[in-house]
């Protein structure tokens, strides 16, 4: 174990030899395209190559060097580690958050997405995160245990105009909050008259809000007590995959909200 962490910190300890693996793991390179590549100085090289026949990580072939089936092994998996630990600093300070019981997706993938947390000056910062984005989508889908003023208005707007699609599977309770208050039901209400949208009621429990628009998706983030600590939205085709077909398992056991309902 002690001469195997010996290893990973021999590695992990220089930039220039993470970055030169990298390199012949995707193709045999001569040492002025490492050089070039990388910045590295000629006796830096000379010393990382070395190093890594010593290893049998590399192999000379001609003027050319090219990773070996250990070395490309060692190559990915360190890959694999830095992607690891690059995805994990960024989602450090929300991961107590994520409803990471729902998310069957590798969190990887939330490696390039967008967290918008509020601020002092911005408390209302994820919400406005997600109101832009439905204001600037076509195709809207959202199934949560919620259902806010502010989304409820830009989704009522754009489809009695014809400018959205919009399809939501809320849980009973998120209806009957909205139905509740006099004005929201009227939104409601008129938002069940556009064309362009469906709404389905669920008992099933959801356990997120999350909404798709266009290849977007988003999620609201809340503590243990309800209150929004953060958002977070990407546009991977992976967890873009994981919403739409979480959305439509909702969608085919909700039942449809109609305004004899309300």
């Amino acid at each position: 174990m002690e001469s195997t962490l010996e290893e990973i910190e021999f590695l992990a300890l220089s930039r220039n030899r993470v970055d030169v693996l990298a390199l012949l793991a995707e193709r045999p390179r001569t040492r002025r395209e490492l050089v070039e590549l990388t910045g590295a100085s000629q006796p830096t090289l000379g010393r990382i190559l070395g190093d890594f026949e010593d290893r049998a990580w590399v192999v000379r072939e001609g003027g050319e060097y090219a990773v070996t089936a250990t070395g490309r092994l060692v190559a990915t998996g360190f890959g694999d580690l830095i992607e690891i630990m690059e995805t994990e600093r960024r989602l450090r300070t929300i991961v107590r958050w994520l409803p990471t019981d729902a998310l069957t997706f590798d969190l990887r993938h939330l490696s390039a997405a967008t967290i918008t947390v509020p601020s002092q000056v911005r408390p209302n910062a994820p919400v406005t995160r997600a109101l832009d984005l439905l204001r600037d989508a076509a195709e809207v889908s959202i199934f949560s245990y919620a259902f806010n003023e502010q989304s409820l208005d830009v989704v009522r707007e754009r489809t009695a105009t014809g400018e959205q699609r919009f399809r939501g599977v809320f849980s009973a309770s998120a209806i009957d909050a909205l139905a509740d208050d006099d004005q929201l039901r009227r939104r409601l209400r008129d938002l069940l008259t556009s064309e362009g949208a469906e709404i389905r009621i669920t008992d099933e429990e959801i356990p997120l809000a999350a909404t798709v628009a266009d290849g977007s998706v988003h999620l609201f983030l809340r503590d243990g007590s309800g209150v929004l600590r953060a958002s977070i939205d990407t546009d991977d085709a992976t967890v873009r995959s994981w919403a739409e077909e979480s959305f439509e398992r909702y969608w085919r056991t909700a039942t449809p909200l109609d305004l004899g309902t309300l």
